[in-house]
């Protein structure tokens, strides 16, 4: 495959694990990282914001050479997506919570999708839900407080404990990271879920998607 110049955007860290997924699987590929530490966290801004906020700095990657964007943002995502790729002349490989496989894998029929309020009231993932999880009842936990610990490097196990026991309690099996800032602390929620339940975080499926963009630009 040949040398590929990837953008990838989020509001803050959460978008350095998306990259190290990338790194390993495209060890060749130049890749360019841009966030919005100025404007975090975005999950609780107005979708207006958002926008206004994004738009420019996903312009700029395309400036910089970037033959694919990668956002990095499930906030992003599940808000814009449709829209930025009318408005992009680039391919836009997007990030959103895994609902599907999750209600697929569940034997419970219960599942939590951790995310930001912004990524929870946003039409794209009420299709989600719509068009996978019939029938699985969906927990949503107020997780509004994750990124900023994240972010801060402050993260407090005990908060964290209290909210994923808490939807372990109500029989949920599967647990959806539907933040990239998650995936910074997806091995302490797997310590404290234990057995009871998978956590499912969509890096690998981003990478795999990025990987067919790619494929069809040779």
């Amino acid at each position: 495959m040949r040398k590929v110049k990837i953008g990838v955007f989020d509001s803050g860290v959460g978008g350095l694990s998306v990259v190290r997924a990338i790194k390993a699987a495209l060890p060749e590929a130049e890749i360019i990282l841009r966030s919005d530490k100025e404007h975090f966290p975005y999950g609780s801004r107005s979708t207006e914001d958002i926008y206004e906020f994004t738009k420019p700095i996903l312009q700029d990657l395309v400036t910089e050479g970037c033959s694919v964007i990668v956002i990095a943002c499930n906030t992003v995502t599940t808000n814009f997506i449709s829209q930025l790729r009318k408005e992009l002349p680039v391919p836009l490989v997007g990030i959103e919570p895994m609902v599907k496989p999750a209600a697929e894998a569940s034997r419970s029929g219960v599942i939590a999708v951790c995310a930001t309020l912004r990524t929870l009231e946003s039409k794209r993932y009420f299709w989600l839900k719509d068009q996978y999880a019939k029938g699985v009842k969906v927990l949503e936990p107020d997780c509004s407080q994750w990124a900023s610990m994240v972010e801060s490097n402050r993260v407090d196990r005990e908060k964290v404990a209290n909210i994923i026991n808490d939807v372990l309690d109500q029989k949920a099996d599967q647990i959806v990271l539907g933040c990239t800032h998650f995936h910074w602390i997806q091995e302490l929620i797997q310590d404290i879920a234990k057995d009871r339940a998978q956590i499912i975080q969509p890096e690998q499926a981003v990478v795999v998607q990025l990987i067919k963009v790619i494929s069809k630009q040779t």
